[in-house]
């Protein structure tokens, strides 16, 4: 029987994509069941499935909806026969998503268990059978799960030794059932994974004798227990890590996770778009495919999902948009060199906070090598990306920041020189503009080390009068309600939702960031950061990373909302369109980031940079306590 079962799935997706020796296995781990008319073989809305089926002989009725407790028995969404597969996203998860099935008549299936699958659906083949199950999820309206790491982690950590031997691990992992081996070091976490045993053991030839520590990677990927499932996905999809461990705040092992395990989780769905992208071939099918990001972002908006994670998931797809276009772009000009270029994304999708109104602001970095006639063709070839990112649906000024243009393509040492002279003197060249764009740089392809300009920018705290001016500056974009110029406009029922609100957030937590010198990019990041200096008390850090979480998310939705009626997308939305609720927290909002902001330009009055490092003085009257 079992030859004639691994005969049967060799030729079935995703089956048919593994090796014969890993298909010999899932097939040794096979059982045939036959099963009478009219059996339900699964309710996976009830109860997780532990097993995967495929269909030998017979019918199946799919219930891909969960009726409400009141609607009466509906119609099968769906009957399947020979060779079709159900109840993998339920078994990849490990959650009640689905599906309902029946037998239509006798029926003969393969019921496959979890810890055989999992190499399967890690193939091509099965990410887009898990694709199409996400699409069939969206159309349902699942409701959201899993928004932390927490919830991935559902069993025990494997935990080796330093001083076991290669052969240890790998019985050690086999006799689990498990992909990795977490080894303790100084305090932190070793990790040995099947690539690790391939690439460092096998491959090298060393032999099964050799102790693990000299061929694990020495510090495993690591977060926290509570990090959202957004944030641990994009970090396994951008540095290509096959696990991460998870720790609590203790630094204790709890578990590790890797990607197959988000594969049903409403984030996955842009790690697949992200990987489609990444695959394609032609520029065509890039623009084809970036089609969907709209409808990627409109789902998560619809489950509910955080703003933070939302637009995460959404930056991770406009990144690959981007690399496989330029990569695609310059393949047509053989005279020039991919690996002389470094892309860097700035502005919003720097901060992986874009949205449908967002432009695409972007830079480059030279090889050193890359001047005169050379750069000027690449600027062309620039040009010409910025004419396919438009066609794939995304905006791009061009009298904004773009490559294209000499002022924002550069060799390293010029940017370096750019940013010294900028940090001398912001009042010339433009310098607090071109400051603020740069230090949010973020490399996606090529160079991945900091940009130049971020890197000399880490010392402004040394230049207290730069630093003072900078701060200064931020304030100027005041959080308000109604502007000189929109009531001279005729604007005044409008409300611009980034000039007025979101932005002077993200100017207040980049410099306070950069005060307290931390690296962080992301605008909740940065207010973490700094939480707790003189420039920002924990109370007003914590309420501006709120306000930014509520009003991306109101911003989302209107949005999606002008798009679905034909409106352009802007961040200009009328006030009086707004839900009640919305507009209540609109206001409050404004009201609490001008709060925070009288309070900066207050304290520009009666403190120097020097001291703002410190933590906020704690009554009396001293450098945190000021009059006003």
């Amino acid at each position: 029987m079992g030859g004639s079962v691994g005969e049967f799935l060799a030729a079935q997706p995703p089956f048919n994509a593994l090796a014969e020796p890993e298909c010999e296995k899932v097939a040794a781990a096979a059982r045939v069941v036959d099963y009478p008319a009219a059996t339900e073989v699964l309710d996976a809305f009830t109860e997780a499935g532990d097993d995967l089926f495929v269909v030998l002989t017979g019918q199946v009725e799919l219930w891909t909806h969960e009726p409400g407790p009141t609607d009466p028995e509906p119609a099968a969404d769906e009957v399947i026969g020979r060779g079709a597969l159900f109840g993998q996203s339920s078994v990849l998860s490990r959650t009640t998503v689905g599906p309902r099935a029946v037998t239509l008549g006798p029926a003969r299936l393969i019921q496959i268990p979890r810890a055989a699958v999992a190499e399967a659906f890690a193939s091509p083949a099965g990410v887009r059978l898990l694709a199409a199950d996400l699409s069939a999820s969206r159309r349902r309206g699942v409701p959201p799960r899993l928004r932390t790491v927490d919830e991935l982690v559902v069993s025990a950590p494997i935990v080796g030794d330093p001083a076991m031997t290669v052969r240890d691990a790998a019985r050690l992992m086999t006799e689990r059932g498990c992909r990795y081996v977490a080894v303790p070091q100084d305090g932190r976490f070793g990790l040995v994974t099947d690539a690790v045993l391939r690439e460092r053991v096998l491959a090298a030839g060393l032999p099964d004798t050799t102790p693990v520590a000299e061929v694990m990677v020495r510090w495993g990927p690591t977060v926290r227990t509570g990090t959202p499932t957004g944030d641990v996905l994009r970090e396994l999809a951008e540095q290509r890590f096959d696990y991460i461990l998870v720790t609590d705040e203790a630094g204790a092992l709890k578990g590790a996770v890797d990607p197959q395990d988000f594969l049903a989780t409403p984030p996955g769905a842009g790690i697949l778009l992200r990987e489609q992208v990444a695959r394609a071939t032609r520029i065509d099918e890039v623009v084809a495919l970036a089609a969907d990001m709209p409808v990627l972002l409109e789902d998560l908006v619809a489950r509910r999902r955080d703003a933070t994670e939302t637009t995460a998931v959404y930056s991770a797809v406009v990144d690959a948009v981007q690399r496989r276009l330029l990569t695609l772009v310059l393949a047509q000009h053989p005279d020039l060199d991919e690996s002389e270029v470094t892309w860097l994304l700035l502005g919003s999708n720097a901060r992986r906070e874009p949205t449908l109104g967002s432009d695409i602001d972007s830079a480059v970095v030279f090889a050193e090598s890359v001047t005169g006639a050379r750069a000027a063709a690449y600027r062309a070839a620039f040009a010409e990306v910025a004419v396919q990112l438009r066609r794939a649906g995304l905006r791009v000024d061009d009298h904004g920041a773009t490559p294209a243009a000499a002022r924002f393509s550069r060799t390293r040492t010029q940017w370096r020189a750019a940013a010294r002279q900028w940090l001398r003197s912001p009042l010339d060249d433009q310098g607090m503009l071109m400051a603020s764009l740069m230090i949010d740089g973020r490399p996606v392809q090529g160079d991945p080390r900091t940009p130049a300009v971020r890197e000399v920018f880490a010392d402004v705290r040394d230049h207290p009068g730069t630093m003072k001016l900078l701060v200064r500056e931020s304030l100027s974009h005041r959080a308000q309600l109604r502007s000189v110029r929109d009531v001279l406009a005729g604007r005044g029922g409008t409300f611009d939702l980034k000039t007025h609100a979101l932005r002077p957030v993200v100017e207040i937590a980049r410099w306070a960031a950069l005060a307290v010198r931390a690296p962080e990019l992301s605008t909740r990041a940065r207010l973490a950061a700094a939480s707790g200096s003189m420039l920002l008390s924990t109370e007003h850090a914590a309420t501006l990373a709120e306000v930014f979480e509520v009003l991306q998310q109101i911003r989302l939705r209107q949005q999606l909302a002008q798009r679905e009626r034909g409106e352009t997308v802007t961040d200009l939305v009328w006030m009086r369109r707004l839900p009640r609720l919305d507009r209540t927290v609109v206001a409050q909002s404004v009201r609490e980031i001008s709060t925070v902001q009288k309070r900066l330009a207050n304290l520009l009055e009666y403190s120097a940079p020097e001291e703002w490092e410190a933590p906020p003085a704690r009554g009396g009257r001293g450098p945190g306590a000021h009059p006003g």
